[in-house]
């Protein structure tokens, strides 16, 4: 459990007063302990999400109305931290405490500095590298609202993955999804890049964009116009549907800044259960990533069609467990 913003409470380091608190993009494995019972959270991050809701938190797509205090968790994405804190300003009354809580690795240092330079920081607490600080609520400058950017004519935003426009990765991918054809899924859809490219082929009748983000799939709502998409806000590692007869990815593999090939395992697994017994899953995936044994695993045959700049393209065929 993160401890760090209960140990400022408990410390007197920031303080909230008596009323309603939003809590902005806050982890699953969230400390209640010394926070207020009427909390309401907003979290985009789906498994995030769910792992809140089952602990009894309020969530709520967006925030809506005033609150008497905001808390911030700082994101890797500094202009999703600042959109953030920005937000956070407008849903408290002037002078009302905005707190801001991170880990050194995501940034905290710098979003301190810069809050510093505007608002009235108060004490800086320090634990597990990290820190906690809060200010008098005010209005910050105008371009700390995050605004969606256009980059190849696809729709973006900060902090979404690959916000500055579609990674080598996906790039790669998209040369080996023309002529596609039956019902897709795009697992781990990001924006839309690569169902844009998928539903370039007449012969497909369906693309399923799922994916975490939900920042993310509302750009892919902008960037994939085709009535033959569907979109879906999910945990891909843990989303059910009927078959497909091919599934494309390129799967995530840090958990917040470590390398995690095991989450790019739950891919694969969760692909090969998404597929129809004679399926194909299309995989780009770093090509230092151990995912061959797992692909054994869980399918007949697997084979590589490209390596190149550092990424593997990977053809998967026949699961060997399309259903659970």
């Amino acid at each position: 459990m993160r401890s760090r913003l209960s140990h400022a409470l408990a410390a007197g380091a920031v303080a909230l007063p008596s009323g309603p608190v939003l809590l902005l993009r806050p982890p699953a494995d969230l400390d209640l302990d010394g926070l207020p019972e009427d909390l309401t959270a907003v979290q985009g991050f789906r498994p995030d999400h769910d792992a809140l809701a089952s602990r009894g938190l309020r969530m709520a797509d967006a925030a809506e109305g005033d609150f008497a205090a905001a808390i911030v968790f700082a994101t890797r994405a500094k202009e999703q931290t600042r959109d953030l804190i920005a937000r956070a300003c407008a849903h408290v009354p002037p002078g009302a405490p905005v707190v801001v809580e991170g880990a050194k690795g995501d940034g905290i240092d710098s979003v301190l500095r810069q809050c510093r330079g505007i608002f009235d920081v108060g004490e800086v607490f320090a634990k597990a590298h990290g820190k906690v600080f809060a200010f008098p609520a005010a209005d910050p400058p105008a371009d700390w609202r995050a605004a969606p950017r256009v980059v190849d004519g696809f729709v973006t935003r900060p902090g979404v993955f690959s916000a500055d426009g579609a990674d080598p990765g996906s790039a790669l991918l998209a040369q080996h999804v023309g002529g596609l054809s039956g019902r897709i899924c795009d697992l781990g859809a990001g924006w839309g890049f690569l169902s844009h490219a998928v539903l370039a082929s007449a012969a497909v009748t369906e693309c399923a964009l799922v994916e975490a983000e939900r920042d993310a799939l509302d750009c892919a709502r902008t960037n994939v116009t085709d009535p033959r998409a569907t979109f879906h806000w999910a945990d891909a590692t843990a989303w059910a549907a009927d078959p497909f007869d091919v599934v494309v990815s390129n799967p995530p593999f840090h958990t917040s800044r470590r390398a995690d090939p095991a989450l790019g395992w739950a891919f694969l697994a969760a692909a090969a259960r998404l597929l129809k017994p004679k399926g194909r899953l299309l995989l780009v995936a770093n090509r230092h990533l151990p995912y061959e044994a797992t692909l054994s695993e869980h399918f007949a045959s697997a084979m590589v069609l490209a390596e190149t700049g550092g990424y593997k393209v990977i053809d998967a065929r026949n699961p060997r467990r399309s259903r659970t």
